[in-house]
């Protein structure tokens, strides 16, 4: 049964809930961070989870020895919810039609919401002290020797007692790839010129993300993918999407400015709180051009 809505105020709704699962799950679907790295049950109050630094070691025993007693470590860290927004605007002519509305909040919000995460974890600001990003960890270059880079990442991450399950490579780190030939001119990452996409690297699977790719500074390369083991790396949401409606506000997008009213609009804004911890000594970036500085 479709909801009634007034957007000549603005208010906060709550979706049906299949709208807002399907949010959630379009969301975890198009980033590349939620769909390799675990889901967890995350409270409001945040949620303390266990890290584990050193594992049991077993050991062989004769028939009446002594069993070895060998306990793993364990450390903790708090995971916090943060709250990720984004608001989008919409003609008017959603005004008449409910359905219509949550069609286009479902095909416009998730890849938003999946972007901005994901450039966050892979190097962005992060929004609190309880939310780990992956901007510091080691480095390996793939411009001009990109499987020596692949491998090198591999090997570092295996040194911390990690095992590479998982890449991500923004569309950068994509093309050079696709670049990457032997010596006798042939592709060393696709089979085919026809099929356009690198689906595995060193046995392992391959996400996209535009929010992997961080542009050259003065000071620093280009970032163009990751790599890691993304069984050390959790993130947790809190209930579903929260959306506030209102046709009298007026947006900055930019340099510009967009008056609702004035213009026969109104704008969705839509809400998540979601929190990220990892492990980041098992991670790796991939970086392409060099930096610009001397």
């Amino acid at each position: 049964m479709a909801t009634s809505i007034d957007i000549n105020r603005t208010i906060t709704i709550s979706l049906p809930g299949a709208v807002s699962s399907e949010i959630l799950q379009k969301t975890q679907e198009a980033s590349a961070v939620m769909s390799l790295a675990r889901q967890i049950a995350l409270p409001g109050l945040g949620v303390t989870i266990p890290v584990i630094t050193g594992d049991p070691e077993a050991g062989w025993v004769g028939e009446t020895e002594k069993k070895p007693v060998k306990r793993g470590t364990l450390a903790t860290k708090q995971m916090t919810p943060y709250t990720l927004a984004v608001i989008v605007p919409f003609s008017n002519q959603f005004r008449r039609d409910v359905p219509a509305l949550y069609d286009a909040i479902v095909q416009r919000l998730p890849g938003a919401l999946a972007k901005k995460f994901d450039a966050t974890v892979f190097g962005g600001t992060a929004p609190g002290s309880n939310f780990d990003t992956l901007g510091s960890c080691t480095a390996q270059s793939i411009l001009t020797n990109a499987y020596g880079g692949l491998v090198a990442a591999d090997a570092d991450i295996a040194a911390h007692d990690g095992i590479l399950n998982g890449w991500v490579l923004a569309p950068q780190g994509k093309a050079i790839l696709l670049s990457a030939v032997d010596g006798n001119d042939r592709p060393l990452f696709i089979n085919s010129v026809a099929e356009g996409a690198v689906p595995m690297i060193l046995g392992a699977p391959v996400r996209q993300s535009k929010g992997a790719y961080t542009a050259e500074t003065a000071a620093a390369d280009a970032v163009v993918g990751f790599a890691g083991d993304w069984t050390q790396a959790v993130y947790g949401t809190v209930e579903g999407v929260k959306i506030a409606i209102s046709d009298q506000a007026t947006l900055t997008d930019g340099e510009s400015t967009i008056n609702l009213f004035e213009q026969n609009m109104f704008a969705v804004r839509a809400e998540i709180e979601v929190g990220f911890r990892c492990d980041t000594t098992v991670f790796n970036k991939l970086t392409g051009k060099a930096k610009t500085g001397a």
